[in-house]
């Protein structure tokens, strides 16, 4: 036999007993091998994405950061630079690149190990997705089995659609979206050339090659890529010596946050984990649209911020953060050094220390480098040099305690030193010296017709406590209940014209062997007064007399129907008062209301839930303020909320609550008088409606108002609930000695609200409110409530539920009003009058 014919023998019984190693191998191993079938339906882990009602990105919740894409969607050149470092054969194999294969197991015959992968795009798809990344042979061949099968299963475009998605790229991205934005901030279409480079190297390592890491790292290997393209055609010399010439500039982004609302986005991840459960919630690619307007909730959290500013600056200035050198050396245990006046640091040793501080919100760290007689040059962090002019530094009262401030002061001196790291921030134009608030703030705002829930402000800043105030404070609501009490009135034959006796109350408690004695606030009676007016007015002891002549049980169970809580309803006569404790998300639904004519609605934050396919699998049907909810073809298309007080009750109180913004009487006469949110005049809205509201001591201060558009609660408080918000300064901005007041409602909580309205009530036009069936109006004598054939200034058309109004005229006689079942209160003003 030739040698020529052994050679064949010797060839085919190779190729047979390769075929049949293979096969065996094949079926060895067929049971361990996962099912690429599921590639067809695969679903990539992608994050839940939150975001406002139109449409800005409020947070994003998941560990792996993807955002998948399709290939048509992906840049030709990035796709380009990827099959020219990690397969330029691609499209011709069918899996597995023999060439590579041979080549790498030369290695293995060489040196015993598997150093090189030789894996085509298809196969680091099937590690990715079905196997770990361990370099054994037996893992290897899985692989290449699992490459053919998928070819077979997928089209080349679909492949490779696949792996530009899974791929891991460093960081926490997945894919070359979400690398995109992680290491550039940008979109795949807006990469340069070098950066889709950098991107494409990445796989071989994408913990050491990226350039967050390593910026000699990723420029090394970027040429690489660079000068594959070149090689492959996928772009000119021209194009290369720009690239390569392009310096390596990158750092760490988030996701393209456009809508601050971390307290919305901490509440929508909760509800999304209670509804979804935890791994499907972060991983689904959900779409969470929540009921938020970004403009408002902008204006909202500004708002809230600013005033808690003035708060601050009316109880002065607790000095500086830190001394960066002193004018004499101390020993120190600190961190960072301690430097004298002749000792200072150099320029590059302060920009270092200020690199190292950190802001909150728009407070920026500062070093105060030279202080002149009413100016101060200080170097904020990231190198400006900035002037504080006097305007922005004479607030700074030294602070001694909540209730007391130091002198005005005269000179930059007394206020700040060389060497002071300090915070400042940028009020309109002007560079102001600040401090982080001591105290703290919420604010939300609800649609009275459905819920939705426009405006969340949780705190000052979400950085600095999580806590959402909006939701899990509940507090003393003071003077805030009083128009649930006065509700409960007009329920018990008491009208908006009934007087009532403004007088102090001394009440002898004998059990406890004290007296009780509730006072207004300011301490001052006025006898008789109708109810309108008492309530425009906050006066405690009326409310008192109402919570008597309606007694606590009615009242408990009027308050109920607003969605109090009866755990948190105290059942003795302070909850007149105010010593009910509530949350601000459950006093502006109590008031949403009155807003609406009566109906209860749930607020709601979540408005529509899409999968990563844009299917909606979850709408909210709110409950609608609607006697009868509008119909589709025969069928109920939407579902009304409860009706817990009548339209005529909800009128009532809501136009009575105006007069606590607009006042009654004639100013020309001598008769007029103030509500207590009298400062909201300058709004210029008639369709307002609000209430003060302020504890004992001034330990929370609040102010809820609204339209027929908008419920709005503002609260103002510290966390220590123990913690007065004290006295101080009027207008200490003005640089004026003025009396010392008390923080209360309307000076504390009522400008957050007042800011917000300000600027968001231009959206929502003056509407006329008409009185619902079953009112009446008539002209009454504004002393005694009864009616009145005068049509001066001591008179005004008052409103009434038909069958309540006065059926007497006014005379020289004792007044005959209607006071519930409380024969008390009736002899106590036949007394007065």
């Amino acid at each position: 036999m030739s040698w020529f014919k052994k050679l064949l023998i010797f060839v085919f019984v190779a190729f047979l007993l390769g075929v049949t190693s293979i096969t065996a191998t094949y079926f060895w191993l067929k049971d361990d091998l996962p099912d690429v079938a599921t590639l067809k339906d695969v679903r990539l882990q992608t994050p839940m994405q939150v975001f406002t009602a139109d449409g800005e990105l409020i947070s994003q919740f998941g560990e792996q950061r993807r955002i998948p894409l399709r290939l048509d969607e992906m840049p030709p050149l990035l796709i380009q630079a990827f099959l020219a470092t990690e397969d330029t054969r691609f499209y011709e194999h069918p899996g597995i690149d023999i060439i590579g294969i041979m080549r790498a197991a030369t290695v293995v015959a060489t040196s015993g190990e598997l150093s090189q992968g030789a894996s085509t795009i298809t196969q680091q798809l099937a590690r990715n997705f079905f196997l770990s990344r361990e370099k054994k042979l037996i893992r290897k061949i899985k692989e290449i089995f699992l490459a053919i099968h998928i070819e077979q299963l997928l089209t080349k475009d679909e492949i490779l659609e696949l792996y530009l998605n899974k791929i891991e790229l460093g960081h926490r991205a997945f894919g070359v979206g979400a690398a995109a934005q992680v290491y550039f901030g940008k979109t795949v279409q807006e990469l340069s050339v070098d950066e889709m480079a950098i991107i494409a190297g990445l796989p071989k390592a994408p913990s050491v090659l990226n350039p967050v890491r390593s910026a000699s790292n990723a420029r090394a290997r970027r040429n690489v890529v660079l000068g594959r393209m070149l090689d492959t055609g996928a772009i000119d010399r021209a194009t290369f010596d720009a690239a390569i010439a392009a310096p390596v500039t990158s750092r760490l982004h988030g996701a393209q946050i456009t809508a601050s609302a971390p307290y919305i986005a901490e509440m929508v991840r909760q509800q999304m984990v209670d509804r979804f459960g935890e791994e499907v919630a972060y991983t689904e690619g959900f779409r969470v649209y929540t009921t938020i307007n970004s403009k408002d909730q902008a204006i909202a959290r500004r708002a809230l911020q600013q005033n808690l500013y003035d708060y601050d600056e009316r109880h002065g200035y607790r000095g500086p953060v830190a001394e960066l050198w002193q004018s004499q050396l101390q020993q120190s245990d600190a961190a960072e050094p301690v430097f004298t006046e002749k000792n200072r640091p150099e320029p590059a040793e302060i920009n270092a220390y200020l690199d190292r501080q950190q802001g909150i919100e728009d407070l920026i760290p500062a070093i105060v480098l030279d202080v002149k007689q009413q100016s101060a040059m200080v170097l904020l962090k990231g190198g400006q040099l900035q002037e504080l002019s006097w305007d922005g530094l004479k607030w700074a009262r030294s602070f001694i305690t909540d209730e007391r401030q130091g002198t005005a002061p005269k000179t930059a001196a007394a206020i700040l030193k060389p060497g002071q790291h300090i915070l400042v921030r940028q009020q309109d134009e002007l560079w102001r010296l600040s401090q982080i608030p001591a105290a703290s703030s919420a604010l939300v705002a609800i649609d009275p017709k459905d819920g939705a829930i426009r405006s969340l402000v949780g705190g000052y800043s979400f950085a600095q406590s999580q806590f959402n105030r909006v939701t899990q404070a509940k507090r003393q609501v003071g003077s805030n209940i009083k128009p649930f009490i006065y509700s409960a009135a007009l329920e018990h034959n008491y009208t908006l014209a009934s007087l009532m006796n403004d007088a102090p109350i001394h009440h002898w408690d004998a059990g406890a062997g004290i007296a009780w004695r509730p006072r207004n606030s300011p301490a001052v009676y006025d006898g008789p007064i109708r109810i309108r007016e008492a309530l425009a007015k906050s006066k405690n002891v009326v409310s008192i007399r109402l919570l008597r002549g309606i007694g606590i049980d009615a009242t408990i169970e009027q308050l109920l129907k607003f969605g109090f809580s009866a755990a948190d309803l105290p059942r003795n006569e302070t909850l007149a008062l105010g010593s009910a404790s509530s949350t601000p998300l459950e006093v502006v639904t109590g008031y949403a209301v009155f807003a609406n004519g009566g109906f209860l609605v749930q607020p709601y934050v979540v408005d529509k839930v899409l999968n990563a396919e844009d299917k909606v699998i979850f709408q909210h049907q709110p409950l609608l303020a609607c006697e009868a909810c509008p119909e589709t073809d025969g069928e109920t298309s939407a579902q009304a909320a409860p009706r817990v007080i009548s339209a005529q009750n909800a009128f009532l109180i809501a136009d009575a609550l105006k007069s606590s913004i607009w006042g009654g009487g004639d100013w020309r006469q001598g008769t007029g008088w103030n509500g207590t949110a009298w400062q909201l005049q300058n709004l210029r809205r008639r369709d307002l409606a609000g209430k003060t509201g302020t504890t004992n001591d001034s330990k929370d201060t609040w102010f809820s108002g609204f339209n027929s558009d908008l419920a709005v609660t503002s609260w103002v408080g510290f966390d220590d609930a123990n913690r007065s918000l004290g006295r101080a300064l009027w207008n200490a901005n003005l640089g004026r000695e003025q009396s010392a007041g008390a923080e209360s409602g309307a000076r504390t909580a009522m400008p957050a609200w007042q800011s917000f309205m300000r600027q968001i009530l231009p959206a929502y036009p003056e509407k006329t409110v008409t009185p619902p069936v079953g009112i009446s109006s008539v002209r009454i004598d504004l002393t005694t409530g009864l009616l009145s054939r005068s049509t001066d200034h001591t008179s005004s058309f008052e409103f009434f539920k038909l069958g309540t109004e006065p059926t007497q005229y006014v005379s020289g006689s004792v007044p005959q009003v209607q006071f519930g079942d409380n024969n008390q209160q009736k002899q106590e003003l036949e007394e007065l009058f």
